[in-house]
């Protein structure tokens, strides 16, 4: 891995960490069809959460910095 992309794993990996600290999660929504009879039709929506801890954020920093260092070393 060249520093250039070290350079810019560890700015990416800094930015999603940091991201993922301050948001821990989302929900999306699913349709699900109950009853289809013609014209009758029933559907029931599914809240389905996604969350993490910030922790994962955290390690996400560290690990982007730590390429940061790597590749200024290197240079």
């Amino acid at each position: 891995m060249n520093i250039i992309n070290m350079k810019q794993s560890g700015i990416a990996l800094l930015a999603i960490g940091i991201v993922m600290m301050l948001i821990t999660g989302f929900n999306f929504v699913t349709t699900k069809k109950v009853v289809d009879l013609g014209a009758i039709k029933i559907n029931k929506e599914e809240n389905h959460p996604v969350q993490w801890s910030p922790v994962v954020g955290g390690a996400l920093i560290v690990a982007g910095l730590g390429l940061l260092m790597v590749a200024k070393k290197k240079s």
